[in-house]
């Protein structure tokens, strides 16, 4: 669970939830994001549930970022306690969400995967969100550093050739495997 180490002050005033975000609203990190379409408070439970969803069915593999982090307190009275005698005691951790900011970030998977995964995450929350892709094109050598966690080679192969399709080029690991073919044949004509 996500919490501050240690803050100012304790309690915080409720505060207000309008206009967009300006800040923390484009995909910066990775390749994929899950953006927020209204606010809200994003418990650090509800961050964490999302968390284990994403790495959980991308089964370790590519990176996660979490852009969100609960800074805000919120208290509550005990039950059965009538008005008055102070503001309770804080129970649990927010972070604030505007319309507009990017959650989740994830790289080193293919646009399917992550929105399988995003999806997933989008359900332990408590507001409507949209799968985003990044502005900025990775070359081939990012990719495949975000994807060195992956422990299936094929999830690389396999990210590397839906960047070079979307670039227009032939898919690498064909080559690759004629090049593997050949390595084979040669080595039998050797023997």
């Amino acid at each position: 669970m996500l919490l501050p180490k240690r803050v100012k002050y304790r309690k915080q005033h409720r505060g207000r939830m309008t206009g967009k975000a300006t800040r923390g609203n484009k995909v910066t990190y990775g390749q994929f994001g899950l953006q927020a379409l209204e606010s809200g408070w994003i418990t650090s439970n509800q961050i964490e549930a999302s968390r284990i969803a994403i790495n959980r069915y991308l089964r370790r593999g590519g990176k996660v970022w979490i852009k969100i982090f609960p800074d805000k307190s919120v208290t509550a009275k005990p039950a059965e306690t009538r008005m008055g005698s102070g503001k309770g005691s804080p129970e649990y951790w927010v972070a604030v969400v505007k319309p507009g900011r990017v959650l989740f970030e994830v790289a080193g998977t293919t646009e399917e995967q992550a929105k399988e995964a995003l999806r997933l995450a989008s359900h332990k929350l408590p507001i409507k969100t949209k799968f985003v892709e990044s502005e900025r094109v990775f070359t081939e050598e990012e990719i495949a550093a975000f994807a060195e966690e992956v422990p299936d080679q094929e999830v690389v192969e396999a990210v590397i050739e839906d960047v070079a399709l979307e670039d227009g080029e032939a898919a690498p690991a064909e080559d690759g495997a004629a090049v593997a073919e050949e390595t084979e044949e040669q080595a039998d004509e050797s023997n």
